[in-house]
Parts: C-alpha cells; structure tokens; sequence
C-alpha cells in the first residue's frame, strides 16, 4: 500500500496489521549518527558519535548503544574490501562513554555474548608458508606480498583474552580456495560474527564465499555451506542462528556462477537447514535484478515469521512476510559522495527493536523531542525521493 501523511516521505509502503511494528535502528555509513526510528520514519532517538561508523552499531537491552568506529588511520586502508573498524563502544541512552575497546585490527563486526564478554572479529598476516599453499584469487594481487587472514577474539569488559582463534590455523587450503575474481590480499575475508547459544561462532568468508560454523572447544571448522557449485552462494553477508535452528542469510549475488540464460546480478536471502543442507526458504524479487546489494547488506527474523532486509547498497530497508509480501518499506535519505561508487545512502545493517523491548522501557520515544542538525532536517523535508536525488546530481 502506498502510505500518506502523517508518514516521513521515506517510508513507501507500510501496512500496519501485517508489519512487526516497532522501531528500526540503522546508522548512515558516513557521518557519526545512529537513528532509531518508528514505523513512520520518523526519528525517535538518535546516538551522536565521536567516529563515524566501523561500521554499524546495535542496541542493548540495557538500552545502551554498543558501536564500532572506524580509526581512519588504522591499517584497513591498505587492504581491500572495506569494513575498517579499530574502535568498540558503549554508550548509553545520553551518549555517555560506559565501555570502550581499541583494537587497530577489527573489521566488519562484532557480538555482545550473554555472559558479559565481547566477541571480535579482527584480522592478521598469514605466514608466508601458510600463504604459499593458498590457492585461487588473482596471482599477485597480494598486499605489498603479503596475505591476510582473520581471527576471532572474546575479550571481558576488562579488556582481557578468554578465547583466541586464528583462521589460518584451521582452514584447509585445499577446501578453502579464494574466489578466483577477489584479490589475495585476504584469505579469509570474515563479515560477520554471530556467537551461537552452544559458544560455537557462525560467520562468513567472503572471500571463500562459505558460511562456516566453528566449534569452540576444539577450533575445527565443524560446517560449511556455499561454495559448491549447488549451493552457490555469492559474498553473501550476516549469517545468523534462528529459533528453529536453520541458518539466515543475505546472499548478496557478486560473483554467483551463471549458468544458461540466467544472470548473477541478483540479491537473495536464504533460510538453510544445516542439517539436511537444503534451502527452505528463500526470498528474491521478480524480476530478480531489482533487488541487489553487490556488497554490505543484512536480514533479521523477526518474532511475527517476518523478515527485515537491509539492501544496504541501496539504503533500503523492508520487511516481507513468509509469503513473501513487502509490508513495509524505507529508504535512508543520507546520502555521500564516495569516489567508488558516486552518491550513496549505503546503510551495512538494519535492526528491528519491538516496543516492548527491554532496552526500550521507560524511554521517551517521540519524535517531536529529536532535536536535528540543519543538514538532518532532510527527514522533515517534504520532497520526493526523486526530486532528493535530483539535488544530489542523479
């Protein structure tokens, strides 16, 4: 349905009886901002930071924002592939400082556990003999010779090590074969840190183009999933466990292989049984090619069967039902120049927080008290998408 007023003009479509109605957190890949809005668009509460996002950030449900920021002058630059982080914080409902982690190394993603601790993905230089017996990627496409790898750390709130795990320990090099179009500056390539209820981590390879479950207790890597030629999957992102065991995830599409008449310039989330190692859900527009993220991106199960998806490459947001309608649409009006992809309102992740969630409880949730900078005031403005991206040169 197309929505109207007393809607933000971001919202395209909604319809509140099929919706999983509540709040949507996202921060703008650029900027320092991180926005929780209703249903509407409109914002509710905002986090202003003091680094611009490394690259996204989730809510507690002691209502505080845990946030990674990108040290511009940490070591991903010279590495491709993007996802530079280096800067974990704790904020809470005001903004105040209440924890905070550096770690030059961190990239892409991390996970509050239940226990207090903190998960990390980082990365690290392989050995050169270790790199010499990687296979795939292009031939000398390596980082000033040098290749790298990730690893996952769980840290206490003091700061300290309780778990270290190093990929290039684990992973087989005559399995794990880098994608034969991506650089081999990078092994592995980790997106994405998901810490099971068992402590074993879920996560993707990007480069490997494989989800993979690593057990905990030993350091093996006990699953895999994308890969193979059936399987297909194409630099997916944001693996996560459901309820009912099944594995969900954004499979973003670059580099699928193409087969027929077909074409890979398509996005898909995906529910996998990992047992019986079958898709039993899958979710991708008609026609396939006007729905595609060839990088960043997300899915979230929501309690109602929902889904809420993140085309982050589009900073769209919207969520379908199992039937796969679209009940609810966003589009984030936050746009930048970056010199590799022009004017974007890239977005790496959204979430989903319901009304009663218990981060939320007892907090002003009202638009009219969100206090916005002059440049924000976009979300007030009463002007099409189109006519926004004719003032930004499109």
């Amino acid at each position: 349905m197309n929505v109207e007023r007393p809607y933000s003009p971001w919202v395209s479509y909604y319809a509140p009886d099929k919706a999983y109605n509540g709040y949507t957190l996202f921060t703008p890949s650029r900027g320092s901002v991180a926005w929780l809005i209703d249903m509407a668009g409109r914002p509710v509460h905002c986090w202003t930071m003091p680094y611009r996002p490394g690259p996204y950030g989730v809510l507690l449900p002691n209502g505080n924002l845990l946030y990674a920021g990108q040290d511009i002058s940490g070591p991903h630059s010279t590495l491709e592939g993007g996802g530079g982080g280096g800067i974990l914080l704790e904020v809470d409902w005001d903004g105040n400082l209440v924890w905070e982690y550096r770690e030059p190394y961190q990239h892409h993603d991390f996970y509050r556990m239940d226990n207090g601790n903190t998960m990390v993905l980082g990365m690290i230089r392989v050995p050169d003999d270790i790199a010499a017996k990687v296979r795939g990627g292009v031939p000398g496409t390596e980082a000033n010779g040098a290749m790298w790898a990730d690893f996952f750390r769980e840290i206490t709130p003091a700061g300290e090590t309780a778990w270290e795990w190093f990929a290039y320990e684990h992973l087989d090099p005559e399995v794990d074969i880098i994608c034969p179009l991506d650089a081999r500056d990078r092994y592995s390539r980790a997106n994405s840190c998901f810490v099971m209820p068992n402590g074993d981590v879920l996560s993707h390879f990007n480069a490997l183009q494989t989800i993979a479950i690593i057990d905990k207790s030993t350091g093996d890597i006990k699953w895999r999933w994308g890969a193979s030629k059936e399987e297909n999957l194409g630099h997916a992102h944001n693996p996560t466990l459901l309820e009912n065991g099944n594995i969900l995830v954004f499979d973003n599409g670059n580099h699928r292989r193409v087969t027929g008449l077909g074409f890979g310039g398509y996005s898909r989330v995906l529910e996998i049984n990992p047992n019986t190692r079958e898709i039993e859900w899958e979710y991708k527009a008609n026609p396939p090619q006007s729905f595609y993220s060839n990088f960043v991106s997300g899915a979230q199960r929501l309690a109602n069967g929902n889904t809420l998806i993140c085309e982050g490459a589009h900073g769209r947001f919207f969520e379908v039902t199992p039937d796969k309608e679209v009940v609810w649409e966003f589009i984030s009006p936050f746009y930048h120049l970056r010199a590799d992809t022009g004017w974007t309102n890239q977005v790496f992740r959204a979430y989903r927080y319901s009304p009663d969630f218990e981060g939320l409880s007892e907090r002003v949730l009202d638009p009219d008290r969100v206090e916005l900078t002059l440049r924000e005031k976009q979300f007030g403005k009463e002007e099409t998408r189109q006519q926004r991206l004719g003032h930004l040169g499109y």
